[in-house]
């Protein structure tokens, strides 16, 4: 029998037996407190899991439980209630949450932070120097490289982090979770309670005595009775960041073109990994528990494996994607490699993806479409703006950047730098919520210039994923973040999608910056 540990969790005592399990799968899968996150184990890249250890942040998917025998544990559940609604509101009322997976690490990151710094932040921004506000701010963009967020863009939790204390204004909750739904395509609750973990995710909703079943690796489910024992059953290797150079998948169609852009497979690197679970003979929980992960859950398969596996064993079945299953086999943009001539007629070569060529059809009449088989992870024009920004970036280049981008979905937007700002004017109808429309367009803003500068995933010839790993991705991080600054067009209509737009229109206008080179990613702009 294994020896036992003890130390304290939230003011609690807790003796566990000491059988090698991480600090997150005692927090999370034995004493139950879900606003531990699991986003990327045992990788210990993402933050989601992040907790004090003796008042440190630590991130606790890679701490053995037996490194904190003793030792004081606290997690966003243990700090004062009136501490975490203070935060609660100030990531709402900056917009600083969507999906609401990665913040409660964050929270627990810059509240850990905060009170290292022994600085009085109940002062408003009015009392603070321009300089301490910049030191502070720096200090959190430094603090969040251990984190990774897919739906802010870094710039509102920021401001979150800046404003936190401050009085929050009076919302209509409803407007701004239709606005959510909206911007992200699946339905999304608001409110402070969402950035402190609260989204109802599918893995947090499990009910106690579940099976788990984890992938293989080779097309089966290895069943335990724990996630530790069937991680340990299915042999799981941890992801990898290949030295390779990334190759470009596609050629160029032949012809002599004025403008030429060409990319590569991206991974969308949602926080909140694919999970379910199935009673037998009931409904799987949906793993689009509060968000949509930019469509890339679509058609996720791990519902109907949970159904099916509960049937089978009669037994309520947890079943749990890993970071590495995501990447190998979640939907990605598809390549392309678009030629155009000064006239705006050029051929665009996509991977094979059912519906690409009517996505891009519908921006890009003039252009024709060759869909190429390709050896590479699926993708799926489910992915935000798949094939159609490519389209309307690349056409963009013919002119001076000025005219607005508009989406299918009816909105739009320009862009445009200024020195090292970006700066965006967006119109999606009637805003609804100005603090969740921000937030999203502070979003897409980060996802383009990410994706035109820096983002990119290697693939083999035989199609097999080399990149595993979350810094492997090549997501910008907050201090390397430019700050956007947005503009709402208080324009009539009704709400309309409008972050999409967004994501395009800065995309053209980082490229257009970079000086359109080729191919994506284009490196680091030079300001």
């Amino acid at each position: 029998m294994a020896a036992a540990l003890e130390f304290t969790v939230d003011g609690r005592p807790i003796e566990v037996p000491d059988d090698g399990a991480s600090l997150m799968e005692v927090l999370r899968d034995r004493l139950g407190i879900s606003s531990v996150k699991d986003g990327c184990s045992p990788q210990g890249q993402c933050g989601c899991c992040t907790v004090w250890v003796d008042g440190k942040p630590r991130v606790s998917c890679v701490t053995p439980a037996r490194r904190v025998a003793g030792r004081e544990i606290t997690t966003l559940a243990g700090l004062p209630a009136d501490t975490r609604t203070s935060w609660g509101e100030a990531f709402c009322a900056a917009g600083a949450s969507q999906c609401g997976f990665c913040t409660p690490g964050i929270i627990m990151r810059l509240a850990g932070l905060d009170a290292r710094s022994g600085e009085d932040r109940s002062r408003s921004g009015d009392d603070r120097s321009r300089t301490g506000d910049d030191r502070h701010r720096s200090a959190a963009a430094t603090a969040l490289a251990a984190h990774l967020c897919r739906c802010t863009g870094w710039q509102t939790i920021l401001e979150a982090w800046e404003h936190f204390g401050a009085a929050s204004p009076d919302r209509d909750w409803a407007a701004a979770a239709r606005r959510a739904e909206i911007e992200g395509g699946a339905a999304q609750a608001v409110g402070p309670d969402v950035a402190l973990g609260a989204g109802g995710f599918a893995d947090d909703t499990v009910p106690e005595g579940a099976l788990v079943a984890l992938s293989d690796g080779r097309g089966g489910w290895v069943l335990g009775e724990t996630v530790a024992e069937a991680r340990a059953a299915a042999g799981k290797v941890q992801g990898r960041r290949t030295p390779t150079e990334l190759p470009m998948p596609l050629d160029f169609p032949e012809g002599d073109w004025a403008v030429r852009l060409r990319t590569s497979w991206v991974e969308p690197a949602y926080l909140e990994i694919d999970a379910s679970w199935c009673a037998p003979g009931g409904q799987p929980a949906s793993p689009l528990a509060n968000g949509g992960a930019f469509g890339a859950k679509e058609a996720s398969p791990l519902p109907e494996i949970a159904r099916r596996l509960a049937d089978e064993h009669g037994r309520a079945v947890r079943v749990l994607w890993s970071r590495e299953d995501t990447v190998r086999h979640g939907p990605k943009r598809p390549p392309v490699a678009i030629g155009i001539d000064a006239d705006g007629h050029g051929v665009v070569r996509v991977a094979r993806t059912p519906g690409v060529a009517d996505a891009i059809a519908s921006v890009a009449p003039a252009l024709a479409i060759e869909e190429v088989d390709i050896a590479g992870p699926p993708t799926s024009i489910a992915m935000r703006g798949a094939g159609w920004v490519e389209a309307a970036v690349a056409l963009s280049a013919l002119g001076d950047g000025s005219q607005p981008i508009a989406s299918p979905g009816g909105g739009s937007a320009r862009a445009e730098w200024r020195q090292a700002d970006l700066r965006v004017l967006a119109n999606g109808g009637d805003p609804l919520d100005e603090v969740v429309l921000r937030s999203y367009c502070i979003g897409a803003a980060h996802m383009a210039y990410s994706w035109v500068t820096s983002e990119a995933l290697t693939v083999g010839p035989d199609g097999q994923v080399h990149d595993l790993t979350i810094r492997s991705f090549g997501v910008v991080p907050a201090s390397r973040m430019p700050l956007v600054d947005v503009e709402i067009e208080p324009l009539d209509g009704p709400p309309v999608n409008c972050s999409d737009a967004v994501f395009a229109a800065v995309a053209a206008a980082t490229w257009r910056a970079a000086g359109h080179p080729p191919d994506w990613p284009t490196g680091p702009l030079d300001f």
